[in-house]
């Protein structure tokens, strides 16, 4: 036991285990890689397989040292190249690599592990086994000249061999979790095989390639990867801090095609091209995407909003007030008393008309039912639940200080999603007119701009919901009647206004310098 006290011993064991561990990392990978194609039950056993199986025939080489010696003997000669039987062995080996880790490549990038009825295909244990063997023979000749070249005990080669695959061993499962939980570091570790591959067919020729360039490139690559993980982690943590609602949203847009000239990534631009815009009729975009946008809308935007609103005055003669409820197409009213922010309570105008018949005095019928009172603040989807609870009424919207602003009806919810529906009182907000449209200075900017196909129109950051507000923003007072405002590629032209709001507007598309030339006067 005194060659155990020899310095030289422990220093050539421990430089013979970390050569072992890296040069058994490259069939670490591959192992990992071909145990993917196992059902998870069968992967660790495949494992354990081909590591033990790598294991066996490193000592066995290592045992035949005398005959791996007599492998650098010429066997024959083709022109100018003669081949021994190591050259045979690296050169096989390597071809197989090649083989192997082209066939794997080109199957992760065209995406095809998955059968058309939408389960994996798992390949078959024995056939996934056989290659590893094939791959621990190739590997295994490497390992085993190095030992030899490094160290003339045999009890330490075997030694050095057993510590390395026993740590291999350990870390074959979290490797293994790495690798399926990182697609790009797979296309990554392929890519080395090919190089190792075509280093090992160079050397079967007799072109040897310093381990050193091989190791540089390979730690450069590993070096450059380990960035694009960490840039990856950072855009996931960000994407992390945005609301589920709004990712959800925005990626089925994209699917949808729209949001087109705001996208900048690479990776959505792909998800919209395999999603032909096609897919989806006109009608279907504009509603799902009303749907998927009603969440960032206000509350003002979807209102009908206080100068629109036919309310009953409870202080006027009750045959002004059966008059007014005749005359106008509206089934509800709010009832106030000398103001609009004075609110009494909602009616009906059949109920009221009735009651009105029967002498009920009108606020005292409309106290009854008293009005639901929400903030210009409340979110879009928390006022669904409040329609709800309505049950087919209205709610009203104050501000900060108890003021009315406007009120909303589920009508109004259905026109933020699905477009306008005019009552027979009433034109339509947006109206074709030769190469433009007539819009009303009240429109909602959302329904504009998805009628429009354009992203100019609505800022999250702004706090104007309608066209009149757009415009008064963009030009910093009211516009008159006449003025032009630009905001590509959209022109805005002011038809009706008064000193206190926009009326009507006219919307064109500005012309481009490929429309002139198409179009010469």
């Amino acid at each position: 036991m005194e060659f155990l006290l020899d310095p030289s011993i422990w220093v050539g064991l421990l430089t013979l285990v970390v050569l072992e561990i890296v040069l058994g990392i490259d069939n670490l990978v591959f192992i990992a890689i071909l145990a993917e194609k196992l059902p998870p039950k069968q992967r660790d056993k495949a494992r354990l397989i081909g590591l033990s199986l790598a294991l066996i025939m490193r000592l066995g080489l290592l045992s035949l040292i005398s005959w791996m010696v007599t492998l650098t003997k010429p066997l024959f000669s083709v022109g100018e190249f003669s081949f021994s039987g190591r050259d045979l062995i690296l050169l096989t080996g390597g071809l197989f690599l090649l083989f192997k880790a082209t066939m794997e490549l080109h199957e992760r990038l065209e995406n095809r592990e998955v059968n058309a009825d939408g389960n994996k295909a798992y390949a078959s244990f024995w056939a996934v086994v056989t290659q590893i063997v094939v791959l621990d023979a190739v590997f295994s000749l490497d390992a085993v000249i190095t030992a030899v070249g490094m160290v003339n005990n045999l009890a330490i080669m075997m030694t050095a061999v057993v510590i390395a695959m026993s740590v291999m061993l350990l870390a074959s499962k979290p490797l293994t979790n790495f690798v399926n939980a990182h697609p790009t570091v797979v296309v990554l570790c392929l890519s080395f095989l090919l190089m190792i591959g075509l280093s090992l067919v160079a050397e079967g020729f007799g072109f040897h390639i310093p381990k050193g360039y091989l190791y540089a490139a390979i730690g450069f690559s590993i070096l450059i990867e380990l960035f694009n993980q960490i840039a990856r982690r950072n855009f996931m943590r960000h994407q992390a801090r945005r609301p589920m609602r709004e990712r959800t949203a925005e990626a089925i847009l994209r699917l949808m095609g729209g949001r087109r000239q705001q996208e900048s990534s690479s990776e959505s631009s792909e998800v919209a091209k395999a999603m032909p815009q096609e897919a989806f009729k006109d009608e279907e975009r504009y509603m799902i995407n009303g749907v998927l946008t009603l969440a960032s809308r206000s509350v003002r935007s979807i209102m009908t909003p206080r100068g629109e609103i036919s309310w009953v005055d409870a202080m006027r003669p009750v045959d002004e007030v059966r008059l007014q409820l005749l005359d106008t197409p509206h089934s509800l009213f709010p009832v106030c008393r000398g103001e609009l922010d004075e609110i009494i309570g909602v009616v009906r105008a059949k109920e009221l008309l009735v009651a009105l018949d029967h002498g009920i005095d009108v606020a005292t019928f409309a106290a009854a039912t008293p009005p639901i009172i929400v903030p210009e603040t409340l979110d879009p989807i928390n006022l669904l639940g409040v329609l709800r609870r309505a049950k087919g009424s209205f709610v009203v919207v104050n501000n900060e200080f108890g003021v009315v602003q406007g009120l909303i009806t589920p009508l109004d919810v259905l026109e933020a999603i699905a477009g306008e529906f005019p009552d027979e009182d009433e034109t339509p907000d947006v109206i074709a007119d030769g190469d433009g449209w007539l819009v009303k200075g009240g429109t909602d900017l959302h329904s504009l701009q998805q009628l429009l196909d354009t992203q100019v129109l609505v800022n999250r950051e702004d706090d104007h919901a309608s066209l009149a507000g757009l415009l008064i923003a963009q030009k910093g007072q009211l516009p008159t009647v006449g003025e032009v405002i630009e905001l590509p590629p959209l022109r805005f032209q002011v038809i009706e206004a008064t000193d206190y709001r926009v009326d009507l507007v006219r919307v064109t598309r500005a012309r481009t310098d490929n429309d002139e030339e198409e179009n010469p006067q």
